[in-house]
């Protein structure tokens, strides 16, 4: 096996996020001897990882973790070599959710808004947390509820106008062809990222994929049955461009988003179940709230929020700060703006 060659005398190894196999988590120790014992044992790693051993290089199954080689991959010596494909045995949602979540909380703080996707999280893990957003906002009053309702430590970050408008270029320019939600999204994840730093955390527990997983949109209560398949499809396909994203702004403060529901034995468990379970009548992620139920009061657990660059206030001051600028209707011709200068 041309894996086993390249690593035979394995000396060196430098990884960025964390591994599991076969759902213990493994120390750096652990892993070279598990490496030199059977090279072939990194296509079975789970976790959110960029590994690199000896002329070799593996990223972890979704690609969570940036890295210089497609996900799920394994390149040795500028050649694919193999691929990561973590088997694990079909669990109920509720196990599979935990499980996710207690591999992902040895270290790290919650980026906790209130809503059920983050409060879950929050409730497994038992980490302290943290919110940002602009002063008197939702979240930070979602969030201050949830924490206490947990006894868990909550940090607040108020965010300025003026921080705002001193972040949207560097968010700009850390984003591919970044939209108006792109802009939204990624100067909330801005704060989270540039607080969770200076906290001295590198790891962020986020609920990112839930919408996708569970059909948290608005539009999957409108569509017809037919289309459900394929929308879940789509959404979670979207989901690559996202996480390059978000990782790109996180990795600039020395930090990385861990996420449980893209953990494989989540996505397996959510896949399982029927487009038309997950979302039924004005109940959207019912299979999730469901799970909160085990966790969290109803209240909470039934909870809708807005997304987090609404809840946060932050794309309202973005609006506020292009109409000052003179882009009245149009924040896309506000980023190409200050895209130029």
């Amino acid at each position: 096996m041309f894996i086993t060659k390249v690593v035979h005398h394995l000396r060196r190894m430098h990884l960025a996020g964390w591994i599991e196999l076969d759902g213990k988590l493994l120390s750096g120790e652990e892993l070279m001897q598990a490496i030199r014992q059977d090279p072939g044992v990194v296509s079975r790693f789970g976790g959110e990882f960029y590994l690199e051993f000896g002329s070799c290089a593996a990223r972890d199954y979704y690609g969570i973790i940036q890295g210089p080689c497609p996900a799920g991959t394994i390149i040795c010596d500028g050649s694919v070599a193999g691929f990561v494909r973590p088997s694990y045995p079909a669990l109920p949602l509720a196990d599979a959710i935990r499980t996710a979540v207690r591999l992902r909380s040895d270290i790290g703080i919650t980026a906790l808004s209130g809503g059920v996707d983050s409060a879950l999280i929050a409730a497994i893990a038992r980490q302290p947390c943290l919110v940002t957003g602009m002063e008197g906002c939702h979240d930070i009053r979602q969030a201050e509820k949830v924490a206490a309702l947990l006894d868990l430590p909550l940090h607040i970050r108020v965010v300025t106008p003026e921080e705002v408008e001193n972040a949207l270029p560097v968010v700009i320019g850390l984003i591919d062809d970044p939209t108006p939600v792109d802009l939204g999204i990624g100067t909330t994840l801005y704060f989270v990222a540039e607080t969770a730093g200076k906290l001295g955390h590198q790891r962020i527990l986020t609920g990112q994929g839930a919408d996708e997983l569970f059909g948290g949109y608005a539009r999957y209560q409108d569509a017809p049955a037919c289309l459900l398949n394929m929308m879940f499809a789509d959404d979670f396909a979207s989901l690559d461009r996202q996480r390059r994203r978000d990782q790109g702004i996180a990795g600039s403060f020395g930090t990385s988003l861990s996420m449980p529901y893209l953990d494989v034995r989540v996505v397996c468990a959510a896949d399982a179940l029927p487009p038309a379970d997950r979302v039924q009548g004005n109940v959207r992620k019912k299979p999730l709230r469901e799970v909160a139920r085990q966790y969290l009061p109803e209240f909470y657990a039934n909870y809708e929020k807005k997304a987090m660059q609404y809840g946060t206030g932050i794309w309202k001051e973005i609006k506020r700060i292009a109409r000052q600028n003179g882009y009245h209707n149009s924040v896309s011709d506000f980023i190409a703006h200050l895209r130029r200068t």
